[in-house]
Formats: structure tokens, sequence, C-alpha cells
């Protein structure tokens, strides 16, 4: 699975502000009624968006979770959740091959993971693997292919002045996708729905500045550019944004499963 060479705190600014406030949205659609399963994996953590919820939750209802544990293959991210979250068991290691037994936990879970899977078939099996018969298996990926994703407006941008140079949406991030991959993992009860989220900016630069350090396929992409093209994409996406204040909606696409036995 893919690492990110950038910090917790850049990948915070960066994406963190669309991937915090997915996360309960994500919990209550995966884990009705509250609850927390007494043993839970994040798989793919990053700097923890998916862990702070879990804890939160946790912490709210006093639940008895014997056992919260997290990979990712990012060294800067897993150092920071084990800072921010020093109860949470976390590891460095990539979704396709987790280092862990079988059936360890009754939910395994995924925030915005699937999508950046260097084999996701891989990644899913390994989610199965680890959760108890009977357990929970979860993921959500914002909808690139649908154009619902926080990042669409860029790469609308993108795709506006440079024709099929903007990145292809990756595996999960379609509708349908996840589904046919947990169907494939030999899942049941497989669900896909929409989840969403709504984020107010106070004006432009607000909404931009995160994109002078970005990370992953936008950081790629504004690295070839020349300054003078940069500043033909802002002022793009400038004018169609506008000054503000305004307010990007994201969805995603969020499958459940579970194990049989």
């Amino acid at each position: 699975m893919a690492a990110f060479d950038v910090s917790a705190e850049t990948y915070d600014r960066f994406m963190g502000r669309f991937s915090r406030p997915l996360a309960p949205v994500f919990c209550d659609a995966v884990l009705p009624g509250g609850g927390v399963p007494a043993s839970v994996l994040d798989v793919g953590c990053g700097p923890g968006a998916l862990v702070e919820e879990l804890s939160r939750r946790c912490t709210a209802a006093g639940a008895d979770v014997r056992r919260l544990a997290a990979v990712d293959p990012a060294p800067t991210f897993v150092a920071a959740v084990a800072d921010r979250h020093p109860d949470v068991e976390t590891l460095q290691a990539g979704a396709e091959e987790l280092p862990f037994g079988d059936d360890e936990f009754e939910a395994t879970l995924a925030q915005l993971v699937v999508h950046f899977m260097d084999d996701p078939a891989a990644g899913v099996a390994e989610m199965v693997r680890v959760t108890r018969p009977g357990g929970l298996v979860a993921a959500c990926v914002w909808d690139h292919g649908g154009g619902r994703g926080p990042l669409s407006p860029f790469w609308s941008a993108v795709e506006s002045l440079a024709p099929g140079t903007a990145a292809a949406p990756s595996t999960g991030s379609s509708g349908g996708d996840l589904e046919r991959l947990w169907r494939a993992a030999g899942l049941a009860a497989v669900r896909e729905e929409r989840i969403g989220v709504r984020v107010d900016f106070t004006g432009f630069e607000q909404w931009w500045a995160p994109f002078e350090r970005a990370a992953g396929s936008v950081r790629a992409y504004l690295d070839r550019l020349e300054p003078s093209e940069v500043t033909r994409l802002r002022d793009l996406l400038r004018t169609r944004l506008g000054e503000g204040p305004f307010a990007v909606e994201a969805e995603a696409w969020c499958v459940s499963g579970q194990v049989p036995g």
C-alpha cells in the first residue's frame, strides 16, 4: 500500500479538513447505535482521523473496548497516531500484509484507504482474515469517479486547462467498486451507500493554502508545473469558486459486510 512522505500536520491541513468530519459520518453508517465493538482495527489510519473518532466514542459511551489498533505504511503517520493516542496499538504496515493473526478483531475498518492499496483485493482479503466470523468489515472512499470528491474542483480545473492530465480514479472510488470487492472477498450482507460532508471556507485563500504543500497525486501534479502554470490554475479555481465564503460538499462510497460463520 502506498505510503505518504509528508508530515502528519501537512496532511491534516490538506485532507484532514475533510477526513475528520467524515469519520463520524462513516461510523454512524457502519456502527449504528453509536456503539463500538470490543476490538477494532483501523487499516490505513493516516494521521488518525478515524482513530480519534473511535476513541471519542469509546470514552463517551464508556464502551468496554478491550483493543483498539491501527496500522499505516507511513512512519510519520504511525508516529503521530502513537503520540496523539498512546492507548492505541499502532503499527507500521500495509493493508496487504497485516501483522495480526486470524480472527483477532470484531471489526476492521478502512477510511479513505482502499483506492491507495497496491492490490485492493489482497488488502480486503487481509481485512477479512483478521476479523472474526460474524464480525464487521467496512470501508469508505471518496467518490472521485463520480466527480464528487473533495478534490474534484481541483481536478476539474486541471482537466479544463490540460485535457487528459487529471489523475484517473483508482479502484474503489467509483460506484459499485467497493461492493464488488466485498462480494468477491466472500463477505455476507454487503451494503454500499453514499455518505458525505460539507466543509465551509471563509474565503478562497483558506481553501487554496494547503495546496501549496499538498500530498499524493495533487502534489505530484503541481510539482511538474512551472510557477506560471500554477498561477493560471489557481486563478481559474478562484474564478470558479469565488472569493468566498463558500462550501465544498464531498461524497464518499461506503461499504460494509459481515464475515461468514
